[in-house]
């Protein structure tokens, strides 16, 4: 194995580590976590929101938090084009549903299904986001009916 291939094959690792921090960020509410992923000037457009990556971080956190009680994102192996030495296209499926609870306690599941287009960019040491554009496929809305009781595994928390 040349050193270039090892090169690609860990900053295939790193990036698909960074895919899954904000994933992990996103739904714990971590603003700190989900802020990593992107370099300092790295840029988000999810539609709703376009800004600094660590902006969106602090804006999703909040906005997370007031609409749902549990949210939870998946994502598909990565499709990571390099571009040069320091940069890659990354184009990769997510899967998000969130879970609402209206006033009188009904219980709805919205599911998300689109793209996360990323420019990963290696800089200081780090692949990191430099630019996100979210891509929205379709998404739904249902009536949610729990099929455990709530005390059968350990609650998840934010």
């Amino acid at each position: 194995m040349t050193m270039s291939e090892l090169n690609t094959l860990m900053a295939e690792r790193e990036i698909g580590r960074c895919l899954l921090d904000y994933c992990l960020g996103i739904d714990r509410c971590d603003p700190e976590l989900t802020a990593s992923v992107y370099h300092d000037d790295g840029t988000d457009d999810h539609g709703s929101f376009v800004g600094l990556g660590k902006d969106f971080a602090t804006y999703a956190a909040e906005s997370l938090s007031k609409k749902y009680v549990a949210t939870q994102h998946s994502i598909g192996a990565p499709a990571i084009d390099f571009l040069d030495d320091a940069s890659a296209q990354v184009t990769t499926y997510v899967h998000a549903e969130h879970v609402a609870v209206d006033d009188g306690g009904e219980r709805s599941l919205i599911t998300f299904e689109g793209e996360y287009q990323d420019r990963f960019e290696f800089r200081d040491g780090a692949w990191r986001i430099a630019a996100r554009v979210v891509i929205h496929s379709w998404d739904s809305t249902r009536p949610l009916t729990p099929a455990f009781d709530p005390e059968r595994f350990t609650p998840r928390t934010r």
